[in-house]
């Protein structure tokens, strides 16, 4: 077997969306699993459309996922001489012919030919013309474009996807391989650049599909091997209907922005009309090269669903090291400090609220979002909580006793501090619940949380006994805690 050999062929007309970073997956995946290359081809042969700015974003978003490629990327702007070679050599081989048609006249006979109401291929009156004669009036300065000249038999491959495909001739026109002012045409520069660069496999969308059987064509008439086709049904909505911009973001740039991690889009993109053979649903980087074959690929579409994204999310979250996790939030720490919603010295307590959040989190961020209170004093409790668990009027002396209890320990560890509370509970005749509930409230603001022994020692002896005795102090005052604009 050849070593294999693939390739990426973005156009630089717009930002790497969803579909494109799944193809790009796959080729990467098949790549790597059989020890072979992945290369990347720049398609800007559209002057007006590429920009810059895409194709950074492109190789940027490649670079995130983790997707590094192993050749310098080839440009297919830089490749129009050799383009043009190729068509050359197809009209000299008999496989391609000028068409002097001017384009009105084209699209006429085009008309005419459809109007018995049956499909007829197009072809070019000027196909079986002298090759003298084409020549002749060539180089006497008359406009053409080159045609390719279908033949008259059907194109039959194996789509590593669809199983087998049959397309009869008078299903392909006379297809244009060279525009009359002298640019070749996509169909000609993707067949040569693949086989210049030795591309074996070609995975890409269903959208291509039409054209395969025109460059196989092409292959066979320039006496190439053609590479091995395989073609990815489309990604859908959760309507069913094609991926776009109304369903929500597709760009990769957005859900990076977003927090979504390389490591959760990579297993989530890979899973996402493939499978391994079995019902994983976490597949580390690792997994997905061993277990990947265009075989696993399903023939149906499959549905985008964030939701399930945001869990996959979640889960390599809780997997990741908390130094990493750490390293990505320091800055956004930083600019918290800088507008005044986090105190100065807030990055001291970062990683306690890493390692206390990260398995209940779905996005670094909102580590930052949840556990506010790892940082600063709660300035607003959760309204439904203090409703449900602050309402005994008992609550504020337990609340103190519970402090006083806390303050004068000779340890500050979690079993201490159990032994405490429930000690206490016992003492008062109460379940150890009604605490547990009011002290989570007391120094976290909310009802909910990391186990609560193991948050009151991460926050530490003055801390937990200060916002205990705040709280406290309030209810004996107000009878309801703090909101926000409440002294």
């Amino acid at each position: 077997m050849k070593p294999v050999r693939v390739r990426f062929a973005p156009s630089p007309t717009g930002y790497l969306h969803i579909g494109g970073a799944r193809t790009a997956i796959f080729n990467w995946l098949l790549a790597r699993h059989f020890g072979g290359s992945f290369l990347l081809r720049i398609e800007d042969t559209d002057r007006e459309r590429s920009k810059a700015e895409y194709e950074e974003d492109i190789l940027d978003a490649l670079r995130w996922l983790g997707l590094e490629w192993d050749e310098e990327p080839l440009r297919q702007s830089t490749r129009r001489s050799y383009h043009r070679e190729v068509v050359e050599e197809l009209i000299e081989r008999g496989a391609a012919y000028r068409d002097f048609l001017p384009p009105g006249e084209t699209d006429r006979l085009k008309k005419e030919a459809q109007s018995g109401g049956r499909r007829i291929a197009f072809r070019g009156p000027d196909r079986d013309l002298d090759p003298a004669e084409s020549l002749r009036r060539a180089e006497a300065g008359e406009p053409f474009a080159v045609r390719m000249k279908v033949p008259d038999h059907a194109v039959s491959y194996v789509d590593g996807v669809h199983g087998g495909v049959r397309v009869e001739p008078d299903a392909i026109d006379d297809f244009v391989l060279m525009r009359r002012d002298g640019t070749p045409t996509y169909m000609v520069a993707v067949v040569a650049d693949d086989f210049e660069m030795g591309i074996t496999h070609v995975i890409r969308g269903d959208d291509h599909i039409s054209n395969t059987p025109k460059q196989i064509l092409l292959y066979t008439a320039l006496g190439w091997t053609p590479p091995a086709f395989a073609h990815v049904p489309l990604i859908l909505g959760p309507d069913k209907k094609r991926l776009s911009k109304r369903h929500g973001a597709t760009a990769l740039t957005e859900y990076r922005r977003r927090g979504y991690l390389p490591e959760a889009m990579l297993s989530y993109l890979a899973l996402l009309g493939w499978s391994p053979g079995d019902d994983r649903e976490l597949l580390s980087r690792e997994e997905l090269i061993e277990a990947f074959s265009i075989e696993g690929i399903n023939n149906r579409s499959a549905v985008f669903d964030e939701r399930k994204l945001e869990w996959m999310n979640g889960q390599f979250l809780s997997l990741l090291p908390d130094e990493e996790i750490i390293r990505v939030l320091r800055q956004p720490v930083a600019d918290r400090v800088a507008a005044g919603i986090l105190p100065h010295g807030s990055g001291l307590h970062l990683p306690t609220a890493v390692r206390l959040l990260k398995t209940r989190s779905r996005f670094p961020l909102e580590i930052l979002e949840r556990g506010s209170y790892f940082f600063k004093d709660p300035e607003e409790y959760d309204p439904a909580a203090a409703k449900k668990r602050l309402k005994d009027p008992e609550t504020p002396e337990r609340l103190e006793g519970l402090a006083d209890l806390y303050e004068k320990a000779e340890n500050f560890d979690e079993a201490t501090l159990e032994t405490i509370l429930r000690e206490y509970a016992e003492s008062l005749g109460i379940g150890g619940g009604k605490l547990i509930h009011a002290t989570r409230i007391a120094v976290s603001g909310q009802g909910v949380g990391p186990g609560l022994f193991e948050l009151l020692a991460a926050l530490g002896r003055e801390t937990v006994v200060r916002r205990m005795r705040k709280l406290a102090d309030h209810l004996r005052r107000h009878g309801t805690p703090p909101t926000k604009g409440t002294e």
